[in-house]
């Protein structure tokens, strides 16, 4: 019997890991950057109180700002890597901290520069940012100059910053509570014991015996059921601290607060829920077609998750894999596939499991060395070859967007965030698909219909209860543990359909979701599945001029609103037309599905 150990760090083929040399040359580089960080720091906040002097003063400390900020982000990106390669070792813990005791000093130094600017008289700051010396400046300031409105008066600003930290408390107290201090007890399988947690969950939810998936449902959701007003409290807490900020500045709901730095208009979230409400009898057909090839009298909630199509394995190498990407990719250009297969294989990617490694997948890009990626990669997972070309997309996302734009513009935004990455997924879900057998091309169906519904329905439905759950608060309504749980349960019946049959318990899903604590940002992985899917079909079908308005939109970076860079790419998330189309892909692969499986 083959025994699957995992090995130390040191252990681990260097060639294996990322090379960090591209943000330092060695640690002791690092160190010297970190120590650097406080004069910065200073050299920057050596303006304050002399910003609006004149168009000199306020370029200089701009630049000042700059200096520090890149340095800042070089600094912290080498620490976060070590420690998410073994954050077991203490050395890596210490840089860590050092890194964030640095930088918070920092940033409470350099706090008054925002609103200073934000203070300058419009038509006084607008006449100096045309002059060519603030070209690398320009976008950063613009946006701050739109939240002006939104800005207060030094005294209330302090004010709402002292209570940042305790706004947090309501999401700290639910980690702790649903992390830490609650027990979920085990779970017998037929692998073995297994202890029932937060993370455990999603696993157990997927195993094929439908008793273990049983005993796993109503065991978790009875531990929430004895905490329910507890927890229930705290999301009302959470709500009403939204609404408390958004009132304090002005904006006629928290909704609205949310969307408003992105530019992004709230019809784009409405159109979002009713595009997918006109639908879900599509839904309702997958959900059909499940409990038929689960073979089940009647489909439970926790018949959802397991796959559909098992016993199809397949074994991809690690440099297989980054050819499968090379060739599934081909449509965007050699540039494209030579820069990320070189980076996959030449630095960018820590690509194995370690003792002490982060656990998933995460991509971290920044404007100064390689846009590098954390793998758990298994050669037996067809899933992480999908896990590689997502990350590759977002790495590749940095790259165009760093290579592209001055620092102060070259982040994108979150609404942008997963377009990328999903539309390489899709690349390789069609590449993969035609070299497939019929059960090959199941299973790939099958995980695609589940990713779209997790990523699409599922989020837009967290999307709606969130947007109930604000206007019920701001109409004066209390947020007790029934009206959570009617309006929960209300969401479950209309997107899962008559297939369904719901315990008692099931309503209280709406109380374990740690997004709701992030309020009105779930919605961004439904526009952003949305948007890539129409985009990869775009530029398949498509021909240069359509190739080029995406490498527009991976270039933009943070030089434009996300709804601008994604209409020159060739999408308008402002219309119903993109989600549409990501719905009308899902109904094509239902309906294959149908013809494979039943």
């Amino acid at each position: 019997m083959n025994t699957h150990t995992i090995p130390e760090r040191s252990a681990v083929a260097e060639q294996d890991t990322w090379d960090l040399s591209s943000l330092f040359p060695s640690v002791d580089d690092w160190e010297i950057s970190l120590s650097q960080l406080p004069t910065l720091a200073d050299a920057a906040a050596s303006y304050k109180g002399h910003l609006a002097d004149s168009s000199e003063t306020l370029l200089a400390a701009i630049q000042a700002l700059c200096k520090f900020e890149q340095t800042a982000e070089a600094v912290g990106i080498y620490a976060h890597l070590l420690t998410a390669g073994d954050g077991g070792d203490s050395a890596n813990q210490n840089k860590y901290g050092r890194y964030l005791m640095a930088a918070t000093a920092a940033e409470a130094k350099l706090s008054f520069i925002v609103p200073e600017i934000q203070a300058i008289d419009n038509s006084i700051i607008e006449k100096w940012v045309t002059n060519t010396c603030f070209d690398d400046y320009r976008v950063w300031i613009t946006k701050l100059l739109r939240m002006k409105p939104h800005v207060l008066s030094e005294k209330e600003e302090k004010l709402l910053a002292l209570q940042t930290e305790s706004a947090q408390t309501a999401y700290k107290a639910f980690s702790m509570l649903t992390n830490v201090d609650l027990d979920f007890g085990i779970i017998e399988t037929a692998q073995g014991t297994v202890q029932l947690s937060q993370t455990t969950w999603s696993l157990l939810m997927e195993n094929p015996d439908r008793t273990v998936r049983q005993h796993t449902y109503q065991q978790f959701y009875s531990i929430f059921d004895a905490h329910k007003n507890t927890i229930a409290a705290l999301y009302a807490g959470s709500v009403n601290q939204d609404i408390f900020e958004a009132r304090s500045r002005g904006y006629t709901s928290a909704r609205q607060a949310a969307l408003f730095p992105d530019n992004v208009s709230e019809m784009v979230y409405d159109n979002l829920i009713d595009t997918v409400h006109t639908n879900l009898p599509m839904l309702h057909r997958y959900y059909s077609l499940r409990k038929k090839v689960l073979k089940l009298e009647n489909l439970r909630h926790y018949d959802v998750y397991v796959p559909l199509v098992s016993g199809v394995s397949r074994k991809t190498p690690y440099n297989e894999a980054v050819e499968i990407i090379r060739q599934a990719l081909a449509p965007l250009g050699s540039e494209y596939t030579d820069t990320l297969c070189s980076g996959l294989t030449g630095g960018w990617v820590d690509r194995y499991e370690n003792k002490g490694k982060r656990s998933g997948a995460f991509s971290s890009g920044g404007y100064t060395g390689y846009p590098y990626i954390l793998l758990n990669y298994k050669e037996d997972v067809i899933r992480d070859v999908f896990t590689m070309a997502h990350e590759g997309g977002h790495s590749m996302h940095s790259w165009y967007s760093a290579h592209s734009n001055p620092f102060m513009q070259y982040n994108y935004t979150i609404f942008e965030a997963e377009v990328a990455s999903t539309f390489n997924e899709e690349l390789v879900f069609n590449y993969l698909y035609e070299q497939g057998d019929e059960s090959m091309k199941a299973y790939l169906l099958s995980m695609r219909a589940s990713d779209i519904l997790a990523t699409l329905h599922r989020q837009t439905m967290f999307a709606e209860y969130e947007k109930e759950t604000h206007r019920l608060a701001e109409n004066g309504i209390p947020l007790t543990v029934d009206e959570l749980r009617s309006i929960y349960r209300k969401l479950l019946e209309q997107y899962f359909g008559p297939e369904m049959v719901f315990e008692d318990t099931s309503d209280l899903e709406g109380l374990r979701i740690p997004h709701f604590y992030s309020a009105f940002y779930v919605y961004k992985y439904a526009t952003g599945i949305s948007a890539a899917l129409a985009l990869a079909d775009r530029v398949i079908k498509g021909g240069k001029d359509e190739r080029d308005a995406y490498f527009t939109f991976l270039r933009s970076g943070g030089s434009r609103y996300p709804i601008e860079s994604l209409k020159i790419a060739g999408v308008n998330m402002e219309e119903s037309t993109p989600v549409q189309a990501a719905l009308d892909k899902f109904a094509g692969i239902v309906t294959q599905l149908e013809q494979l499986l039943l």
